[in-house]
């Protein structure tokens, strides 16, 4: 019988495998500095918890379902057009983070709803007109004529 949670680390050390880059030889070489043993699947509990806290050590943040339902954003041209211009106000270094969870709030602070997928018509023009007049605020602080 196979452990759930035993298969969900095994996993998770193989997500952080891919999202680090590392190749076959860098990837066996940390775990066998780490827990003396060159596979995953012949660790225990225990090593693969020091395993997944020396890949966090490197860089690696572990996704939360919410995290995985925004890393595939709409496509929508109305969407790709809201990304455009949030990535305008990122050029011209109004937004502290331009990342899509900052979007996803821009957006809920907005509109009650944080998934550009869900926008209405309505909603998503609303949306539009304040990042273009927020950028229109920022050109005219700067002195320079509004694009």
């Amino acid at each position: 019988m196979t452990d759930p949670r035993r298969a969900a680390e095994i996993a998770k050390i193989h997500v952080a495998k891919k999202e680090l880059r590392l190749d076959d030889d860098v990837y066996r070489s940390i775990l066998e500095r780490v827990t003396g043993k060159s596979s995953s699947s012949k660790m225990n509990a225990r090593e693969r918890g020091m395993v997944l806290a020396e890949f966090r050590r490197l860089g690696f943040n572990a996704r939360t379902a919410e995290d995985a339902k925004r890393a595939r954003p709409d496509r929508s041209i109305v969407a790709r057009k809201i990304r455009a211009c949030w990535l305008d106000l990122k050029d011209a270094g109004v937004l502290r983070d331009s990342s899509e969870k900052a979007l996803c709030a821009f957006v809920k602070n907005l509109t009650g709803n944080d998934s550009l997928g869900w926008l209405t018509p309505a909603q998503a023009n609303q949306v539009i007109e304040a990042l273009k007049s927020w950028h229109q605020r920022e050109a005219r602080k700067d002195g320079s004529a509004a694009t």
